[in-house]
């Protein structure tokens, strides 16, 4: 069975998912920068940047890492913005991957931490596509999800999972819950580590 992915942005076409991404209010809420001080990350950490749209996460990641980082989007445009953001900056750590969603095309137990920002909201089942993060992360590797609380009712426009609904699907998953942080209002940052 394949999981299912929802893009809430599809209706605005990559235009539109890139000028969401790249929104600077988006930095209000949460920075990189603010972000990699607040998680578990060294020098010599090898990354997954899941669902890697323009590289948010990505450039700043890969300037904190000595290895590599894996930028994997299904989106090739958004990996081609990636390329073009690591030339100008001029890092040469990021790896892009195109997955076509079926899997993690990364070698199992290879990958430190794993950043999820405002994506795992969209993948139904979701118990699949964890087990496959678990998978390609070595033994006491963390996975950062970072999720918008949602607001009352869910549409199905906007699918959002809260941090209890969040936290019981990385439970169920096998993974060990580390720490909970609210940079926001409305955003969550769930930090979990293979056990």
């Amino acid at each position: 069975m394949h999981e299912k992915h929802c893009n809430s942005h599809s209706k605005h076409g990559s235009h539109g998912k890139i000028s969401y991404l790249e929104n600077p209010a988006r930095k209000d809420d949460l920075s990189p920068e603010k972000l990699l001080s607040l998680i578990p990350i060294s020098e010599t950490d090898t990354v997954l940047d899941f669902g890697a749209g323009t590289g948010y996460f990505t450039i700043p990641a890969a300037k904190a890492v000595a290895a590599n980082v894996y930028a994997l989007d299904m989106d090739a445009e958004m990996l081609e913005v990636i390329k073009t953001k690591a030339l100008h900056a001029e890092v040469q750590n990021i790896i892009p991957v195109h997955t076509d969603g079926s899997d993690i095309p990364v070698p199992d137990e290879s990958i430190d931490l794993v950043i999820a920002s405002l994506v795992l909201h969209e993948i139904q089942p979701l118990n699949r596509t964890l087990t496959q993060i678990k998978n390609v992360l070595k033994d006491g590797g963390h996975l950062v999800c970072i999720e918008l609380e949602p607001k009352g009712e869910s549409s199905h426009k906007a699918p959002r999972i809260s941090l209890a609904g969040m936290e019981k699907e990385m439970k169920d998953a096998g993974f060990r819950v580390v720490e909970k942080v609210f940079p926001s209002k409305s955003l969550y940052v769930l930090i979990v580590e293979k056990q």
